[in-house]
């Protein structure tokens, strides 16, 4: 386990939007719209979902807890607004726009300049209460994170019925 560090975090948020681009972008319908069955989500909800949280989530959050006045109550989050949001668009709109969210929000993250003494400023979550945003930005780029194992597990799903015997070793299968 490794302690929190902006550098190292923000290195891992950068490249997020080229990983996922890199992956996803001019793959046919069927990797990019097919999930795992019932509400689980497909790369074009997760893309969908990344962008959500550029607009009002991590730097909106970031600022509430940073601010001097007034309360740091922070709104709730929508988890599946992008499903009315991304209504209309390919995966390559998602795409360019989820980019586009990315760097202003490093940009905004750089020009703040934030001390370590910040991060242990405190906002008050919906419904964990009080964070620190020493745990807002850790778990920004955990949630990257596990997004990325959430595509890679529904698109490898795909093919379990494809794989035959080899499924006794492919632990995201099961």
């Amino acid at each position: 386990m490794i302690e929190f560090n902006l550098i190292h975090a923000t290195q891992i948020l950068k490249r997020t939007p080229e990983i996922v681009d890199l992956w996803l972008r001019d793959l046919p319908e069927k990797w990019i719209q097919n999930n795992e069955g019932g509400d689980s989500w497909c790369p074009f909800d997760i893309i969908g979902h990344y962008i959500h949280g550029e607009k009002t989530d991590w730097i909106p959050r970031l600022e509430i807890i940073l601010r001097e006045n007034g309360p740091k109550n922070f709104e709730p989050f929508d988890r599946f607004a992008q499903f009315e949001n991304s209504k209309g668009k390919s995966i390559s709109d998602l795409l360019d726009e989820f980019r586009a969210l990315r760097v202003a929000s490093l940009a905004r993250l750089e020009r703040l300049s934030l001390q370590d003494d910040q991060l242990n400023l405190k906002g008050i979550h919906p419904e964990f209460g009080e964070v620190s945003l020493r745990n807002l930005l850790a778990s920004w780029v955990v949630h990257d994170l596990a997004h990325f194992g959430q595509i890679s597990r529904v698109m490898a799903k795909q093919y379990k019925g494809e794989v035959g015997p080899w499924i006794n070793y492919m632990s995201v299968l099961k």
